[in-house]
């Protein structure tokens, strides 16, 4: 293997590893680094493709630009740590396995392209519905959360109320903090 294919293996190593739901949060000159390195170890993947012939090298190219395209996910996730990110990895990983898989019934012909186009489509149909449903249940957890914090300060500021002077200002002002109030 060469220098580029190990670096992005390695890193994709530690990113599982570490897993998806704590991003790293570095430098922005190692992200355009590690950028840069993913770039290189594309064109490095997509001339090795070169070599090969008709829906094999087809086949390679899409699993280059695949592992590009969810490696650059991966870092913009590694490094912005938001869900908005989170999301767009798996959503990468899902759309490189269906270009991938649609390339392979290329190999194909006849009703059995055909079941393999439809088997390819459904399981990437299922997925992007996952991901749509993990995020509103993602959505209604986040909701009920709130719901939950503002019932708390509410009542945390009714306690306050009882008191007077300075001990209701620094209640009112701990209440404030505790709950994320302004």
């Amino acid at each position: 293997m060469n220098k580029p294919t190990l670096t992005t293996l390695f890193a994709a190593a530690i990113a599982l590893s570490c897993g998806m739901a704590q991003a790293a949060n570095f430098s922005k000159s190692v992200y355009d680094g590690a950028k840069d390195d993913i770039k290189k170890t594309y064109k490095v993947d997509k001339d090795a493709c070169d070599k090969l012939s008709g829906n094999a090298k087809d086949i390679c190219v899409e699993e280059a630009k695949g592992r590009e395209k969810v490696a650059l996910a991966q870092l913009e996730y590694n490094y912005s740590g938001s869900s908005k990110d989170e999301t767009k990895v798996v959503e990468a990983r899902y759309e490189a396995r269906y270009d991938i898989a649609k390339e392979r019934c290329d190999d194909r012909s006849g009703d059995a392209k055909d079941v393999c186009t439809r088997e390819a489509k459904t399981a990437y149909e299922k997925a992007k519905a996952d991901t749509k449903m993990n995020k509103k249940v993602a959505e209604a957890v986040d909701d009920a959360e709130e719901a939950r914090v503002k019932a708390d300060y509410k009542l945390a500021s009714e306690k306050c109320s009882t008191l007077a002077g300075d001990a209701k200002d620094v209640c009112v002002n701990s209440a404030k903090a505790r709950y994320n109030q302004r």
